[in-house]
């Protein structure tokens, strides 16, 4: 669980109104200096591995990395971008490195030794421990701020379930004017 708080640290750059980017894509918006469609596929991938499909949706499944393209795109400066898409080039680097594959091509074993090396990384400096908590922080929130996940997980009820507007209204009777 600290873990993930600690990820969560990582939201300082995404928008206060996630459901506007989330309208957004469902309007059809493409990101124009986003993700590479490299660095969109193991986005997939990582984002995959984070929170995956079980008896609920996994983060692939409502559109948790289209959302982060999007963020990238418009919300990241180009100082805050570059050195997270190196990262995510770093992460795929070290993954043909020590699993001789990119991560995306790595069995579940193999992602999970190197996700777990990320989670508790000897130099929390390095560019891809620091995309890669970065990434973990915007898959979360991304995750839980989708209509999906909202309404058919969480069942977070925004309105009440009926409008009545003939409800019964009493006044207090007047003391004394």
């Amino acid at each position: 669980m600290l873990r993930v708080v600690g990820a969560a640290t990582a939201l300082s750059l995404i928008p206060r109104n996630a459901e506007a980017v989330w309208m957004r894509l469902a309007a059809g918006h493409t990101p124009v200096a986003g993700l590479t469609e490299a660095q969109l596929t193991l986005v997939a991938a990582l984002g995959d591995a984070i929170i995956p499909r079980t008896d609920t949706p996994g983060a692939v499944d409502v559109g948790v990395p289209a959302w982060v393209n999007l963020i990238v795109d418009e919300y990241y400066t180009p100082a805050e971008r570059d050195p997270f898409l190196a990262g995510l080039d770093a992460i795929d680097a070290l993954a043909v490195r020590d699993g001789g594959a990119p991560f995306t091509a790595l069995g579940a074993d193999a992602k999970d030794r190197i996700m777990k090396a990320f989670d508790q990384p000897t130099d929390r400096d390095t560019i891809e421990a620091r995309a890669y908590s970065r990434l973990k922080g915007l898959v979360i929130h991304g995750y839980f701020t989708s209509e999906r996940v909202q309404k058919n997980v969480l069942k977070t009820q925004v309105m009440h379930a009926r409008f009545d507007g003939a409800a019964p209204h009493v006044v207090p009777a007047r003391r004394g004017l």
